[in-house]
């Protein structure tokens, strides 16, 4: 391919004219092209599976793909290593249909579990989301195949979706909602990033400087092509300003953006970047050759084992494993057994290669003359009365039930978020109707989103969430219910007991066009778990068909700020089955400045029965700290910090303290300070303290609160209160802290 900088000098208007072209799609799916030079790039959606355009426009996929769990499933594998063999089948089928890129993974944070797009979104946590996505990316272009980070970035909610303001502070920012792509970029490397629909703070996604060029490419070292969200551009100039490449699909205004050059509005050397980033990825994702066609029998046994391993088994009194060898009748309830949903509505909807139904697996498992069908209910959640009915003579005729129950497809799509946590109506009552019978119900959920369980999980004998599986997930499914396959799925998000316990309840989605995210950085468990809120299921949770224990914790220095953690895992049940030890990091101090603790860290670990492993994870100077914002930095304070180990947010089994001195950075002191960030710092206390010497000492015993009130006043408000400060003074005493040398030490009252 001849390099494009040598045709293109950007010199004509011609030149400019091109150069503007390749700034916004040729159709709905391509890049725009020279002939010759630099080829059309074909896009597809793709976070689970592939989903080739069929002509131009939002037709439906062209061909079959194989269906791999969305993000909420995979996610709940824990296994960023499944998440890259995913990844790999998604690009090989990518390269056999002509796809440059992917279109996928999203990293957005769950910020309610009303979301309308939950399912296609890794976890409440950044650092879960960031593993399992920089997973997900790797895997997609060890094939050539372009990976696509999105949506970039607080793209929370679908109502007013195309116009909403989150309104969030900058810490917020940083820690939760930028902090998962970060993850994705440094660790992962993708070829492009997708900027969204929403606004931050009143400036749209794709018009941000700071977001699209300061924070993404200047600090997080991104050198890939950042393209928009399908019609997410309102101003091209503007979005071209800020750093975005590519507008997907084209707007027909290209000649606005040659005017503004011709007017000088707009840098020519801001199209000639864009054109060399369009270049690069053209470079990265056009291998030699035609790519050999995927092999799907293999990628639907890896959709399988994916779905498999993401399973999370909530409830369990012992009815599971099921005994395929046992006599007796097993009564199979619930439409979506015969009719499973697999995946979520809109842009990522997939034409599956295969689909496993868990009726057919089941029947082909246990005989069909052990496996007694019943409906139960309507997919529409229209009342049937004579299905419920049928559904509980089925039941009490059989030595268990499985009862098949979930959200209908009309529930969790793209466009529209959630307006309640429950199942539907018709189901509720079916719970109810089957537990009547006596006979063991086990429910198996069929959902994007976490659902409300607290008013009828004590009726169930097992509560298995499947989540959207994907194509095989029926057969997962069976392999779990029949002890295939020991559950080790974990949730990547916490189940309330009820919506107005969520954390964002007061202010999701918001009004008149802004969504506030006054609950700060206390999003999903960081606020149940700092609040000691109960909760009907908590984050990392997860049963076993076995048991497992945790010792030995050994944590030792590794830099600074750094420490390594060490333990042993033993799989102390009777068959093998795998575990996921997560680490957690909090700090010890007397009220709440940041959340109670932390994901930081965990492992997904097979064992064999009474097999154990040693665990050894490394913590960095980044994973305890916390966002500055007077100092725009990332920041380590002195202080006490919890290492907590254990099988959930929850469950902690294992725990340590060690003492950081902090990372010696200290604010630089300004008038506008207060007294106490002035007495904290020991330049600033040399300077400040003969003036405070001077308030007479009988006026201190007289007013003991006057040291609380002066602490808290900025310092230029000392000039009226005869201790001989004045301007000249002032600038005197922030000249003299910026040239002393720092050191340490402690805050003091006055006189200290």
């Amino acid at each position: 391919m001849t390099d494009p900088d040598e045709l293109v000098s950007g010199q004509t208007q011609d030149d400019i004219e091109l150069l503007a072209s390749l700034t916004s799609g040729s159709g709905t799916w391509r890049t725009t092209g020279i002939p010759g030079v630099l080829p059309e790039l074909l896009l597809s959606d793709g976070p689970h599976g592939l989903r080739l355009p069929g002509g131009e426009g939002l037709a439906g996929s062209a061909a079959p793909a194989t269906c791999f769990p969305p993000a909420a499933c995979l996610a709940s594998s824990w296994d960023p290593g499944l998440a890259a063999e995913v990844g790999a089948a998604i690009g090989r089928e990518a390269r056999a249909h002509g796809v440059n890129v992917v279109l996928g993974p999203g990293v957005n944070i769950k910020r309610s579990p009303l979301g309308g797009r939950n399912f296609e979104y890794f976890s409440e946590d950044p650092h879960l989301a960031a593993q399992m996505g920089a997973g997900l990316v790797r895997g997609i272009q060890s094939t050539g195949v372009g990976a696509t980070v999105k949506h970039y970035a607080a793209n929370n909610q679908e109502t007013d979706r195309m116009r909403v303001s989150a309104q969030v502070d900058e810490r917020t920012l940083r820690e939760i909602y930028l902090a998962a792509f970060e993850g994705v970029v440094r660790e992962s490397g993708p070829w492009a990033v997708m900027a969204a629909y929403n606004k931050i703070n009143g400036v749209p996604a794709t018009e941000d400087r700071w977001l699209l060029t300061t924070v993404l490419r200047e600090e997080w070292g991104f050198d890939g092509l950042v393209m928009s969200d399908w019609g997410a551009v309102d101003n091209r100039v503007a979005a071209l300003r800020a750093g975005l490449d590519l507008e997907m699909p084209p707007s027909g205004t290209d000649g606005e953006v040659s005017e503004a050059v011709r007017r000088g509005g707009l840098s020519l050397a801001v199209l000639e970047a864009a054109r060399s980033r369009l270049a690069t990825l053209a470079r990265r994702t056009t291998g030699p050759g035609p790519a050999a066609a995927a092999d799907l029998r293999a990628h639907d046994d890896l959709a399988r084992r994916a779905a498999a391993e993401s399973i999370v088994l909530l409830r369990n009194d012992g009815v599971l494993p099921l005994d395929p060898g046992a006599p007796g009748r097993v009564a199979v309830i619930g439409e979506f057994a015969r009719t499973p949903r697999f995946e979520g509505g809109g842009s990522s909807r997939v034409l599956p290669a295969a689909l496993h139904t868990a009726l057919d697996e089941l029947r082909a498992a246990l005989g069909t003359e052990r496996v007694e069908f019943a409906p139960g209910f309507l997919l529409s959640g229209e009342p049937a009365p004579d299905l419920a009915g049928d559904a509980a003579v089925v039941a009490s005729r059989s030595d268990v039930v499985l009862l098949f129950a979930g959200l209908p497809d009309s529930a969790e799509t793209e466009g529209a978020d959630r307006t309640d946590l429950s199942l539907p109506a018709v189901q509720l009552e079916l719970i109810r109707l089957l537990a009547a019978t006596g006979v063991p119900v086990v429910v198996v959920l069929s959902n994007g989103g976490v659902v409300e369980m607290a008013s009828w999980h004590d009726q169930a004998a097992a509560v298995v969430e499947a989540w959207l599986p994907g194509q095989a997930g029926g057969a997962a499914i069976a392999d779990v219910l029949l002890g295939r396959v020991s559950p080790s799925g974990r949730l990547t998000e916490t189940i309330p007991l009820r919506l107005a316990d969520t954390p964002c309840y007061l202010h999701f989605p918001g009004m008149n066009g802004v969504s506030v995210y006054g609950e700060g950085s206390y999003v999903g468990y960081r606020y149940y778990d700092t609040l000691g809120l109960p909760v009907a299921y908590p984050f990392g949770f997860g049963l076993s068909y076995s048991s497992f224990g945790y010792s030995g914790l050994a944590v030792t220095p590794a830099g600074r700020n750094a420490w390594t953690v060490e333990f042993t895992v033993t799989n102390t049940g009777t068959r093998a089955a795998a575990d996921v030890p997560q680490v957690y990091i909090g700090a010890n101090e007397p009220h709440p400045t940041r959340p109670g603790h932390e994901l930081r860290a965990f492992r997904k670990v097979s064992l064999a029965a009474g097999e154990s492993t040693t665990v050894t994870l490394a913590l960095s100077e980044r994973d305890f700290a916390i966002w500055d914002v007077a100092g725009q930095r990332w920041s380590v304070r002195p202080g006490e910090y919890r290492i907590e180990v254990g099988a959930s947010s929850r469950d902690i089994r294992l725990l340590t303290v060690v003492t950081s001195p902090g990372d010696g950075y200290r604010r630089e002191l300004t008038e506008t300070c207060t007294v106490a960030e002035w007495l904290a710092d020991p330049r600033g206390r040399a300077q400040l303290e003969p003036f405070l010497g001077r308030i007479p000492a009988e006026v201190l015993e007289q007013t003991p609160e006057l040291q609380t009130i002066v602490a808290q006043l900025p310092l230029r408000k000392l000039r009226g209160f005869g201790l001989g400060l004045d301007d000249d003074q002032l600038r005197q005493m922030t000249a003299a802290v910026r040239s002393a040398p720092g050191d340490s030490g402690d805050s003091g009252d006055f006189g200290g």
